[in-house]
C-alpha cells in the first residue's frame, strides 16, 4: 500500500501550552490571595484604603477606595476566580495540549480542521477571560464549579461541541485502526463532560438582554444536580482526561510499554461507570433522600477499585525504569502525580462513609483532600507534559534540568505545606465543632474559637502555596530560556500507509475489546450508555418524584426584597464560607438552632434557586439566621465584623452601606418565579411589589435605629441618605428571613396529591 505523507500541527499545541502556563499562574495567584485573606481579611483595606487607624494602607486614609471596588476584590469573587482558573484555564488548557499532540501521533493524522482547532482555542480562551470580567463584577451564579452565567455557559458548550466535532472528525481519517487507551479516556470525557455541562446549568434568564438567570431546579433537586455535576467535573475534567495523557506521556517519557492492557480496558469501564454515581456523598446528612446518599457512599467505595487499578497501571509501567526517575525530573512530575492521585481517590471513598463523613464535611479536611489531588494529580501531570512537549517542539533540551528539579521540590514541598496543615485544621474543627461539657452545653459554644483554633494552619497552608508558585516560576523561566534556546517546528513531516477498508464486523478469533477499539461509534455509544446509567437511576427519580421533596405549608416565598437579598448574597460569594444546611446532629442544632430548635428540612427549599446549602465552614452556618441577631447588629457586622465579632477573619463589605438598591428587575423576578417556576406569587402581591419592599425596608430601618442610637445619630447628620434603599438593607431582610417559616417542633407537612 502506497505511503501518504502529512504533516502534525504543532502550532496548535503551543497555543494551548502558552495558555496553560499564563493561566496556571493566575490560578495559583489567586489561589494564594484567597488563602491570605483567610488569615489577613484586611488585604482589601490594605490595597484600597480603610478608615481603621490600626491598619496601614497603600491608598488614602478614607474606605472611599474600598467602597469604590464594589466587592470586585472580596474573598467570594476571589475564591470563585481561582477554582474556575484552575479548573477551566490551568487543567483544560493542559488537557487539550495533551489530546492535540498525542491524538495526531497515535491517529496518525493531523487534526481534521485546522479552522475548527483554532475556533476552539479562541472561544475557549475568550471564554476564559469573560468568566474574569463578570466574576470581578459579581455576575454568578454561585453553583460550586458552573458559577458562570447563562451567556457564558452556552459559549462552554458551543467550544466543547467544536473541540467533539473536530476530534471525532479527526478518529474518522485516522490511518491507525485500533484506538490506544488514551483516546478511550478522551472520548469517554468528552461525552460525560457534555452531558453534566448541559443538565447541571439548565437555567431560565431574567431576560435575554441581560446576564442574571434562576437554575431550572429549586432546593433538594438542585442540590443533587448541581452535586451529581460537581463531582463527576472532578471525575470528568480533573481526572479521567489527565488519565489520558498520563497513558500516552509516561509511556512515552519512561520509554516502557503500558504495563497491562487488561487492567487499561477494566480501569477505563469501571472507573465511567461507577465514578458518575458518587456525587451525592457531598450530600451526606443533608435533607437530601436517604437513598440517593447510600447510593453515593456505596459507589463511593467501590471507586477505590477502578482508580488503584489506573494508578498501579501506571506505577507499574515504571518496572525496569526506575533508574530513570533519579535522573529524569518529567518521571518525578509523573510518579508524583500518580502517587497523589492514589493517594486522593483512597481518600475520598473514606469521606463519603458516614461515620467520617459527619466530621469532615464542611471542614478543611475537604480542602486538604482536593488539594492533594488538585496540586499533584493535575499540577504536576500539567508540569510533566510540559517538561516533555517544549523540548521536543523547540527540538532542543530543556535549559536547565537543575531548576526543573528545584521546581519538583520545592511543588511538593508546597504539597506537603498545604495538605497536612489543612488535615489537622479539617480534624481540629471538626472535633471542637462536637464536643459538650458535662451539662449538655457546647464547650466551644462561640464559633470565633473554632476559628482562631485553626489561624496558624491557614498560615502554614499560605507558606505552602508560596513554595508551590515558587517552582511554577521557575517552570516558567525555564520554559521561556528553552524556548529563545531552540526553533519551533510548526509543521511536523510524518507518513503512513492509509487505513485499508475492511468490514466493521468482528472477525474469527478477533477479542471483543480488540474489535470494539476500531469500531469508534459504537464505542462512544456503549461509553455514553455506561456513564448514563448511573445518572439517569439517581437524578430522574429525584427530579420527577414530587413525594420525594413534602411540601412544608408554613413555607412561603420569598419577599420581593428578600428575594433582591438573596441575589446580594449570591453576588458576594457568601457561599463560600457559609453553609445553610443544619444537619440532624445534636451540636448542630444545638449550635444553629437561633429560636427554632429544628434541623434542615427539603421542604423548607423549595423556593431556593440556586440552593445554596455550601460545602465549606469558615463562618457558621446560616440556615437558622433569622431572628437570632438585631438587624443593627447585621449592619455593623457588614460594615466592619471585627466590630460585633472581635477576631472575625471575615472580609469587609462597606458598599453594600453606600450602594443604593437596584430595584429595576425587582417586578421581572417575581413574575418569572411565577411564570416560570409556578412560584405561588397572586398578581396583587407582584403589581405592589414595590411598596411591599418599601414597607419591609423601612422596618428593619426602623429597627436599627431602635437597637443603635449612634447609627440613628449619624444619619440624622446625613438626612440626604435614605437608608432604606442601600442594598445592606434587602440583604439584612433576606439574613433575617432565613429558617423563620418553622418555628415549632412538630412540622406540618402539606398532602402531596
Amino acid at each position: 500500500m502506497e505511503t501518504q505523507k502529512f504533516s502534525y500541527d504543532n502550532s496548535i499545541v503551543r497555543a494551548f501550552l502558552y495558555a496553560t502556563i499564563v493561566f496556571g499562574l493566575i490560578g495559583f495567584t489567586f489561589g494564594l490571595t484567597a488563602a491570605l485573606m483567610l488569615f489577613y481579611p484586611e488585604l482589601p483595606e490594605f490595597l484600597f484604603g480603610t478608615d481603621d487607624t490600626t491598619i496601614k494602607s497603600l491608598a488614602s486614609g478614607n474606605i472611599q477606595g474600598l467602597i469604590n471596588t464594589h466587592g470586585a476584590f472580596g474573598f467570594g469573587r476571589i475564591r470563585m476566580l481561582h477554582t474556575n482558573t484552575v479548573i477551566f484555564a490551568f487543567v483544560c488548557n493542559i488537557v487539550y495540549t495533551g489530546i492535540y499532540y498525542s491524538l495526531q501521533r497515535l491517529l496518525k493524522t493531523r487534526m481534521y480542521s485546522d479552522t475548527l482547532s483554532w475556533l476552539h482555542f479562541w472561544t475557549w480562551q475568550f471564554m476564559i477571560v469573560a468568566t474574569f470580567v463578570t466574576f470581578f463584577m459579581g455576575i454568578n451564579t454561585s453553583k460550586e464549579y458552573a458559577e458562570h452565567e447563562w451567556p457564558i455557559d452556552i459559549l462552554i458548550a458551543f467550544s466543547w461541541i467544536i473541540f467533539g466535532a473536530n476530534m471525532f472528525l479527526t478518529i474518522a481519517k485516522r490511518r491507525v485502526r485500533h484506538l490506544y487507551v488514551a483516546i478511550w479516556f478522551y472520548i469517554g470525557t468528552w461525552i460525560a463532560v457534555a452531558m453534566l455541562h448541559i443538565f447541571n446549568n439548565l437555567e431560565v434568564p431574567l431576560s435575554f438582554t441581560g446576564w442574571k438567570s434562576y437554575s431550572a431546579y429549586a432546593g433538594v433537586k438542585d442540590a443533587i444536580v448541581q452535586w451529581w455535576y460537581g463531582h463527576n467535573a472532578v471525575a470528568f475534567v480533573l481526572t479521567t482526561p489527565v488519565l489520558g495523557l498520563m497513558y500516552y506521556f509516561l509511556p512515552k517519557a519512561a520509554d516502557r510499554p503500558v504495563f497491562s492492557y487488561k487492567l487499561s480496558i477494566i480501569h477505563f469501564w469501571s472507573l465511567i461507570f461507577v465514578y458518575i454515581w458518587a456525587g451525592p456523598h457531598h450530600l451526606q446528612y443533608t435533607a437530601l433522600p436517604a437513598w440517593a446518599q447510600a447510593v453515593g457512599t456505596g459507589f463511593s467505595i467501590m471507586l477505590i477499585a477502578p482508580s488503584w487499578g489506573g494508578m498501579l497501571n501506571g506505577l507499574l509501567t515504571l518496572r525496569g525504569a526506575w533508574d530513570k526517575v533519579r535522573e529524569n525530573p518529567i518521571l518525578k512530575f509523573f510518579v508524583v502525580a500518580v502517587t497523589c492521585y492514589g493517594m486522593a481517590t483512597f481518600e475520598g471513598p473514606l469521606l463519603a462513609t458516614k461515620n467520617i463523613n459527619k466530621i469532615g464535611h464542611f471542614t478543611d479536611w475537604v480542602i486538604g483532600h482536593v488539594h492533594l489531588g488538585a496540586l499533584g494529580w493535575n499540577g504536576f501531570m500539567a508540569f510533566g507534559v510540559i517538561y516533555y512537549l517544549v523540548p521536543i517542539m523547540w527540538r532542543t533540551k530543556i535549559w536547565s534540568v537543575k531548576l526543573a528539579n528545584w521546581h519538583f521540590w520545592l511543588g511538593t514541598l508546597g504539597i506537603i505545606f498545604y495538605a497536612v496543615p489543612m488535615y489537622i485544621s479539617g480534624f481540629t474543627q471538626g472535633l471542637m465543632w462536637k464536643q459538650f461539657n458535662p451539662d449538655g452545653t457546647l464547650l466551644w459554644k462561640n464559633w470565633l474559637d473554632t476559628v482562631t483554633a485553626i489561624i496558624p494552619y491557614f498560615k502554614m497552608r499560605f507558606l505552602g502555596g508560596a513554595f508551590y508558585i515558587s517552582g511554577a516560576i521557575l517552570m516558567i523561566i525555564n520554559v521561556v530560556a528553552t524556548v529563545r534556546k531552540g526553533s519551533f517546528q510548526k509543521e511536523v513531516p510524518a507518513e503512513a500507509p492509509a487505513l485499508a477498508n475492511i468490514s466493521k464486523n468482528r472477525k474469527e478469533g478477533e477479542g471483543t475489546h480488540l474489535w470494539l477499539e476500531r469500531t469508534p461509534v459504537l464505542l462512544g455509544i456503549l461509553s455514553f450508555f455506561t456513564i448514563s446509567i448511573g445518572s439517569s437511576v439517581e437524578i430522574i427519580p429525584t427530579l420527577s418524584l414530587k413525594k420525594s421533596v413534602p411540601t412544608i405549608s408554613a413555607v412561603k416565598p420569598y419577599s420581593p426584597l428578600e428575594l433582591e437579598g438573596r441575589d446580594i448574597y449570591i453576588r458576594e460569594g457568601c457561599n463560600a464560607c457559609h453553609s445553610q444546611m443544619v444537619r440532624p446532629f445534636r451540636d448542630e442544632i444545638t449550635r444553629f438552632n437561633g429560636k427554632n430548635g429544628q434541623y434542615s428540612k427539603a421542604g423548607e427549599f423549595v423556593y431556593d434557586r440556586p440552593f445554596l446549602w455550601g460545602s465549606k465552614r469558615t463562618g457558621p452556618d446560616l440556615h437558622r439566621e433569622g431572628g437570632k441577631n438585631p438587624s443593627s447588629w447585621h449592619y455593623k457586622h457588614m460594615y466592619n465584623p471585627r466590630s460585633t465579632s472581635a477576631g472575625s477573619i471575615m472580609p469587609r463589605y462597606p458598599w453594600l452601606i453606600a450602594t443604593d438598591l437596584d430595584r429595576s428587575k425587582m417586578v421581572a423576578k417575581l413574575q418569572l418565579m411565577k411564570g416560570a417556576f409556578d412560584v405561588p406569587y397572586t398578581k396583587a402581591q407582584i403589581d405592589s411589589a414595590n411598596s411591599w419592599a418599601d414597607n419591609q425596608a423601612k422596618k428593619i430601618v426602623k429597627d436599627i435605629f431602635s437597637e443603635a442610637n449612634d447609627l440613628k445619630q449619624e444619619y440624622a447628620k446625613r438626612p440626604d441618605v435614605k437608608l432604606e434603599k442601600k442594598e445592606v438593607v434587602a440583604l439584612i431582610s433576606y439574613l433575617q428571613r432565613l429558617g423563620t417559616d418553622i418555628k415549632t417542633t412538630e412540622i406540618k407537612t402539606a398532602s402531596n396529591n
